[in-house]
């Protein structure tokens, strides 16, 4: 199989786009790849939002329809049928941030619930997900980390966070959904890790169900998935991991400076994509006992599993390896790779307007940061206009 540049097929890529769409999506871009403009808009829609100004449709209508595919489930329906139709999965991601009070904390974990209940019917819907902070307090994975002893008050709000965990894990081994849980801030993962070892201990007897996530611009994470391995024999369990570069490294590295203690963060760019790929090409090494989920925007390591694949006889479609990418950004990866016959997942963040706005805020200022990627949107969209002869 030729490899060779797939991801240059505008025509596959977009096809789902109408030509306004596509206008709107290269608007859009533009928009993001000015940094003066994303700071001054964020600021802008902040005030807007706690003042309680009428924007929500203008949101609605621009960025959100772009990145979002709606408001609840049900209005994701579309989208969800029309990427599948492409061979395009996708994981529904309530995407509310910020939230820290115990009834948050329940609505999320009933929200992942009602989600594998939506899905168990839906060929296109095989994945679950959740973050570990939209089910527990970052203080409380914080003090665990840590290793210091919890009161008595904080030993109860544990217990409902690890039954979040439970029912969930249960819910989806139960329902043959697999669900993946998110990575975030280093200095919470060490409790979040420990918890969804204990999950996958439980109930990836048969295959992987439960799958951790690895933040591989993080140096320490290959070791901790060659260690998890070695736990995974003596356990006789299965291991799922979706690997990715990682979200946070600016407030890693600052943290990490206030408090004088080394960054966990890879030297440079560079490390970081050769810690991915060896990540890769590790788990492509020991596939009878993981599965991987491939989260990136970035097409070299694409075309890497796609080698490896190839060069270990494995099938594009073999169910333990899936490709992963966000609503809204590198479709020329995502539905390039589905017409191939690969396992490709969208991750549809959905949620009220004004809940999902810190993760919206988060993808504009992650594409004005990333060197290249608004760029390659832009490159890619204005290609595709110039085929349609869209002006």
């Amino acid at each position: 199989m030729n490899t060779d540049l797939i991801f240059d097929n505008t025509e596959v890529a977009f096809a789902l786009k109408s030509d306004s769409e596509l206008e709107r999506a290269y608007f859009l871009f533009k928009m993001i790849s000015i940094e003066p403009l994303v700071r001054i808009g964020t600021a802008a829609t902040n005030f807007a939002i706690k003042a309680h100004l009428p924007i929500e449709g203008l949101i609605r209508s621009t960025v959100f329809d772009h990145f979002c595919g709606g408001v609840n489930e049900e209005d994701c329906l579309t989208v969800i049928d029309k990427m599948y139709d492409k061979g395009v999965s996708s994981v529904l991601d309530y995407s509310v941030e910020g939230k820290e009070d115990e009834k948050e904390f329940d609505t999320a974990c009933e929200k992942v619930l009602q989600i594998i209940d939506f899905s168990k019917d839906k060929a296109a819907m095989p994945i679950a997900v959740f973050k570990p902070t939209g089910f527990g307090r970052l203080g409380l994975y914080e003090k665990l980390g840590k290793g210091e002893d919890l009161n008595e008050k904080e030993q109860i709000e544990w217990g409902r966070v690890v039954s979040r965990y439970d029912r969930v894990c249960a819910k989806a081994k139960q329902k043959d959904i697999v669900v993946l849980i998110d990575a975030e801030e280093s200095w919470m993962q060490d409790a979040a890790d420990a918890l969804v070892t204990q999950m996958m201990q439980k109930y990836n007897t048969e295959k992987p169900i439960v799958f951790n996530t690895l933040q591989m611009y993080r140096h320490d994470r290959l070791d901790f998935l060659k260690s998890e391995h070695k736990k995974a024999i003596t356990g006789k369990y299965f291991l799922g991991y979706k690997l990715v570069r990682g979200a946070y490294m600016e407030k890693e590295n600052e943290r990490a400076k206030d408090k004088g203690y080394q960054s966990p963060i890879c030297v440079s760019k560079a490390a970081t994509d050769e810690n991915f790929n060896d990540a890769l090409r590790y788990m492509i090494k020991h596939l009878s006992a993981m599965s991987i989920f491939a989260g990136t925007h970035n097409e070299d390591s694409s075309y890497l599993l796609m080698r490896l694949m190839k060069d270990n006889h494995i099938l594009n479609n073999d169910p333990r390896i899936w490709f992963g990418q966000l609503y809204g950004m590198s479709d020329h990866i995502s539905f390039n790779l589905s017409a191939r016959g690969y396992n490709v997942a969208k991750y549809i963040p959905f949620g009220p307007v004004k809940d999902v706005m810190p993760y919206l805020i988060r993808r504009a200022e992650e594409n004005t940061s990333v060197a290249g990627q608004t760029g390659r949107e832009l490159a890619l969209l204005g290609r595709e206009k110039k085929r349609r002869k869209v002006v």
